[in-house]
């Protein structure tokens, strides 16, 4: 190969093109550059903090082309990376961020172990240099999200959440923040979902002393499934505007940049509409995957207590202990009395300490703990003395409560709130309603008999707990709705055949009406035996009275049979009811286990179980399901009145304008069909007629002042 004539060890981009294209013809000069870099390295040691430009260049060239020498170039990566170790804090940043580009090119060609060097930029997260810690962060998720692509490296995972979970504990602020920001963001990219990340968050990062860290480590257990997607690569695609990109097309000149561009535009939108159509995956909240979480909320308490950090934080302490209490249902009785200090109108945030009350609450809790907070409440907030939005806030925070744990309300508290149904204000009275309407599904015993309504279906079947009692279903519910269309059990057909029982045996007594019939019959055979034994001469009678006592016998035993016949019926009637009453339950579990439900079969049991919650005064079911975390808008709801549409309003002017003087500018006409003056008739014209009047109004211009005058001088003086 014929090189060219030019001064290779001085021009480094060429040498770097030329080895890439042959590796062999150019060996020797790599090996010089190679022993160059050794030199210059040796003298940038004894002092990192100047800037070596040539260094800088030697460096990124020999990381180009380290692929083609691996031999030679084994020992670079360790020369980099025990420079940064000694001396990274003290580097000059130029390079540093020199060496590090370095060693993510040869990590990109596979030419350094993963472990190593991302352990080495965790370390570096601790310069004090922030474009250096953001450039670190980027890289470090996706190097991390690139090795577990196809599959999930369990062995590199574990290695580096043991090295994170020694960096939470760092004494650098900066880098302990941004080791638990970088876990945080694995966790919601899927990648390191697992239970360890959140243990470690959990265990450490809730519990440092560096503020920044617990913040961060507090509102990552805040999160909702909701917000935390697994895709979370769309968040940083925007939204394509397909229509506003065809309306700049028809309206701006076209040219090809442009058409190429809009159907760039027309594949991203398809591209984003496939994805909408994908079911959504997401994450289960941090909260969930706590081994521990009665420690957890017992410590963070304990912290909270001795803590002198802000409101907010202290608020961050209040809700993530209150979830950890509603969801895994733990005991932590002194949370109740800490929170309860703080339940006053003039409170600051205290629709959300209302809110992390209602989430601390739970059915395994005893209502002697929270009833003091239901009657705080009751004495701060439900009294006259306050406003109506401040009592409808008290009445929903009591019951969203009380939805979670129905038994902390008193019979005598739960009446006395029930009292303000009628309240003038309506806000109030809507609030103190819904909370009777909960109890009506809960324990409608509790309330006056004429607050407890017409009982519906589902109400009559429903049984009220007692403390700590759990309601085991041992079928589906409602699936007796499936036993009519049943082929392999149906149970107690309508018909009226008391031949067929439907494969049930029924066991059918007699009557005393027949019995007593049957008595009858017998006396009258044994009495005509009688008769013919001993007067065997009474044969001569009249044919009349014989005639008579034949149809007297007769009416009596038809009279007998039919009564006989009706009670058989009813008597099988009712029969086959009870069996229908008592063995429908055991008939729909059989069902179930038998047989598998398609969709339709669950959507006639969803409607069954619906039309069991209304009656015919209700005609819409209630909706008082506990959801995991409270909304705080449930608490703040207050029933406003509505401003009225356009048509109301409408009305309401035009019934304010009756009986009034016509309103509107007045002239001082007397006769009002007389003629109006040029101003009057000018409101009324086209604004094409006045355009010219329009335009002198505009400010002129000095010059047209000029024109104007000169233009006016000479009409005077034509006019002379």
């Amino acid at each position: 190969m014929v090189r060219p004539n030019n001064q290779l060890p001085d021009n480094l981009p060429q040498l770097q093109n030329l080895i890439k294209r042959d590796p062999e013809s150019y060996s020797d000069e790599f090996h010089t550059q190679y022993e160059h870099f050794l030199s210059l390295l040796e003298i940038f040691a004894l002092n990192p903090g100047e800037e070596n430009k040539s260094l800088d260049e030697i460096v990124m060239f020999i990381a180009q082309v380290a692929q083609c020498y691996p031999q030679v170039c084994q020992q670079f990566p360790k020369h980099l990376t025990d420079l940064l170790r000694s001396s990274a804090t003290v580097l000059d940043p130029a390079m540093r961020n020199s060496f590090v580009k370095a060693l993510i090119l040869l990590r990109n060609k596979n030419l350094v172990p993963a472990l190593d060097i991302l352990e080495l930029f965790f370390q570096l997260l601790r310069c004090q240099d922030k474009n250096l810690r953001t450039f670190l962060q980027t890289h470090i998720v996706t190097d991390i999200k690139n090795m577990n692509a196809k599959h999930k490296d369990m062995k590199l995972n574990s290695s580096l959440q043991n090295f994170m979970y020694g960096m939470l504990k760092d004494a650098n602020p900066k880098a302990a923040k941004m080791s638990v920001d970088i876990m945080i963001e694995l966790y919601k990219k899927n990648i390191w979902n697992d239970a360890k990340t959140v243990n470690v968050i959990a265990s450490v990062g809730c519990f440092s002393n560096i503020t920044k860290v617990l913040v961060t480590s507090l509102k990552f257990f805040l999160g909702h499934d909701d917000e935390d997607e697994a895709g979370s690569d769309s968040d940083s695609e925007e939204e394509v505007d397909l229509k506003g990109a065809l309306m700049a097309n028809r309206v701006n000149k076209k040219t090809k940049k442009r058409q190429k561009q809009l159907q760039q535009i027309k594949k991203q939108a398809v591209k984003a509409q496939k994805k909408k159509k994908n079911a959504p995956a997401f994450n289960f909240s941090g909260i969930h995957l706590i081994h521990n979480p009665q420690g957890m909320a017992e410590g963070l308490f304990k912290q909270l207590q001795s803590s002198n950090e802000r409101f907010e934080v202290k608020l961050m302490h209040l809700d993530v202990i209150s979830r950890l209490i509603g969801i895994h249902e733990l005991f932590l009785f002194g949370f109740y009395p800490y929170i309860t200090r703080f339940l006053q109108p003039h409170q600051r945030q205290v629709t959300r300490i209302l809110q992390f009350a209602a989430q601390a609450s739970h059915e395994l809790i005893p209502g002697d703990v929270i009833e003091p907070i239901l009657k705080t409440i009751a004495n701060n907030f439900i009294t006259e003395r306050n406003s109506s939005d401040v009592m409808a806030i008290g009445l929903n925070a009591t019951r969203e409560i009380c939805m979670r744990c129905p038994l902390a309300m008193g019979e005598d508290l739960l009446q006395d709130l029930a009292m303000y149904k009628t309240y003038k204000e309506k806000s109030v009275m809507m609030a103190a309603r819904s909370l009777i309407t909960l109890y009506r599904e809960q324990l409608p015993a509790m309330l006056h008999k004429k607050d407890r309504g017409r009982q519906t279906e589902a109400q009559a079947e429903r049984k009220v707990r007692a403390y700590g009692e759990k309601d085991v279903k041992d079928t589906v519910v409602g699936a007796e709705v499936l036993l009519k269309d049943s082929k392999t059990i149906d149970i107690g057909s309508d018909d009226d055949d008391t031949d067929s029982n439907d494969g049930e045996w029924v066991t059918v007594t007699h009557s005393d009406n027949e019995d007593r019939c049957q008595e009858q019959a017998s006396d009258s055979e044994e009495e005509e035996e009688d008769d013919d034994d001993e007067e065997e001469d009474d044969d001569d009678e009249d044919d009349d009275e014989e005639a008579e006592a034949e149809e007297s016998d007769e009416g009596v035993a038809s009279d007998c049979e039919e009564s006989t016949r009706k009670e058989k019926k009813e008597n099988a009637k009712s029969s086959k009811a009870e069996i229908k009453l008592l063995d429908q339950k055991e008939a729909a579990q059989e069902l179930a286990l038998t047989r598998i439900f398609t969709d339709e079969d669950f959507k006639r049991i969803n409607a069954a179980n619906l039309k069991k919650t209304v009656t015919s005064a209700r005609k819409r079911p209630l909706e008082q399901d506990r959801a995991e975390f409270v909304k705080l808008n449930s608490i703040e709801m207050i029933y406003k009145k509505r401003k009225h549409d356009k048509e109301s309003r409408l009305e309401t002017v035009q019934a304010g304008r009756q009986d009034r003087e016509r309103f509107g500018w007045k002239d001082g006409r007397v006769n009002e069909n007389c003629s109006k003056t040029n101003r009057e008739k000018r409101k009324t014209k086209n604004f094409g007629m006045l355009r010219h009047k329009a335009r002198s109004k505009v400010k002129k211009s000095f010059r047209d002042k000029q024109l104007a005058m000169r233009k006016h001088l000479l009409h005077q003086k034509k006019m002379k």
